[in-house]
Parts: structure tokens; sequence; C-alpha cells
């Protein structure tokens, strides 16, 4: 019997990463679940377990934490059945930079950042030699728009973008899918642990969880790199990625501008 696919998510245990769990168990997919909360991963769990057949194994991991990191990072290396990663852990911050714990912020970064690319670094060859795997990393507006919330939260975003370009770039044709997903305000616990319930947002920008996960899988379906849920109008995104393409391509000067002379 072929070996059935295999999701691995992180933060599954409430939010984007409970509704990924639903959906992709109902598309047909076995789940390792990865969380901190162990009580709220195990209801996601048999909820899912109670309405379908699939297998679901729940893994309880600090990915802040080397050790635990390692862990994940060698059971996506060594059960070759995975062939779908979803990076959705990850800490937010609303409060102004200067206001910011900066040991909060180094936290945010190891979960954001440290953790998201090591267990990038674990998949990506592995579903290249399979030549079968998705990496699906889930970012933020505030990659785009670092005025928006705490500026080090935009800044692992902005990372996460640029990560996930880079790996289309280089990866693209040798057969790793890659999706980055960029939600605007969700109604996710993110706000709660922030310090900013959603509640407190106006209705019409916050979108449900649901809403955004389905937009974020019908756009991998239909082979988007980026993924933005809110944004009306697909074409701007084109035209901003067009527009820093060529600016991209007026940097080789080996001289300064005349406007610094």
């Amino acid at each position: 019997m072929a070996a059935k696919n295999t999701a691995l998510i992180t933060g599954a245990s409430s939010g984007i990463g409970a509704v990924y769990a639903d959906r992709l168990s109902k598309m047909g997919y076995d789940l390792i679940l990865v969380a901190r909360n162990a009580e709220k991963l195990k209801h996601v769990a048999d909820k899912i377990r109670n309405e379908t057949e699939i297998n679901v194994e729940v893994i309880i991991a600090d990915l802040s934490k080397k050790s635990e990191l390692l862990r994940i990072e060698n059971l996506i290396k060594e059960n070759k059945n995975i062939n779908l990663l979803v990076n959705n852990a990850g800490v937010g911050a609303v409060t102004p930079l200067l206001q910011s714990n900066v040991d909060k912020m180094e936290e945010m970064i190891d979960i954001n950042v440290t953790a998201l690319t090591r267990l990038t670094y674990a998949a990506a060859p592995e579903f290249i030699h399979r030549l079968n795997g998705t990496i699906i990393n889930i970012a933020s507006i505030v990659a785009i728009g670092p005025e928006i919330l705490n500026g080090v939260y935009g800044a692992t975003k902005a990372y996460v973008l640029a990560l996930t370009q880079s790996l289309q770039h280089e990866l693209g044709n040798k057969g790793l899918r890659v999706q980055t997903v960029v939600p605007g305000a969700t109604a996710t616990e993110f706000w709660d642990v922030a310090g900013m319930p959603y509640t407190n947002l106006p209705s019409e920008i916050v979108m449900s969880t649901e809403d955004m996960v389905d937009a974020a899988i019908k756009g991998l379906a239909i082979g988007e790199i980026v993924t933005i849920p809110p944004l009306q109008d697909g074409s701007d995104w084109s035209q901003y990625e067009s527009a820093r393409k060529l600016l991209s391509q007026k940097f080789g000067h080996s001289k300064p501008s005349a406007r610094y002379a």
C-alpha cells in the first residue's frame, strides 16, 4: 500500500495551525501536530480523530528550545512520509520598540526566525530528494508594512517573506514547492497574547481564521508563491513585485550617485 501524504504543522494547538490541521485532514493528509500547549493540542487532535480516519500524531515541543527544535528537525529528516511542512508557530508583539522587553524580542526571533529556518533547512533537501514536498511559511502583512505593529515582529515576518521568495528562486525548479501566506488581522489568540485582543480592532479589518486558511489553501492550489488573503486586487501585488525587481537591478554601480557628491 502506498504511503499516505503526511503534513507536519507547528503551532497547531489553536488559531491558524488548528484550522490547517482540520482542512488538511479533510484533504486526506495524516498529521503530525506540534505545539507547546499539551491540553489544547490534544483537543485539536481528538476532534480530528473523531471526525476522520486519518492518523494524528501529537508532539509537545517548545521550538524556542534548541533540544526540542532538534527533535522536530530529526523527525522531518527521518519520516519519509512527510511531504508538507506548515511553519506556523510564531509569537508577536504590538508594543513600540523601546517599550518592548529585549529578552521577549529575542524569544520572538528564536521562534519566528530561527525555528522556522532550521525546520526549512531540515525539510528542503529531503523534499527535493523525494521530488515531492511543499513548505508553507506563515508571514504577516507587517512583512510589507513594518510600521503597522512592533518593529521586531515586522522584521521577523519580513525575513519569512524574503526567505520564501529566495527558496522559490533557488529551489523552485528542483521539485520544491513553497508558499508564504501573508495574513492581515485574523481572529486568533495571537492578539490576546500580544496584549491587544482582536475584539478591540475594527471588525471590518478582522478576518475569520477559517476564511484566511481556506484562501491560503486556494492560493497554493492556483500556484501562488505569495498569498495575501485580505488583498482584494491581486494585480496590486504583481505590480509591487515588478517594481521591486526592477529597482533591484539598479544597484550595480561602482560609483555613488551624483546626489552624494
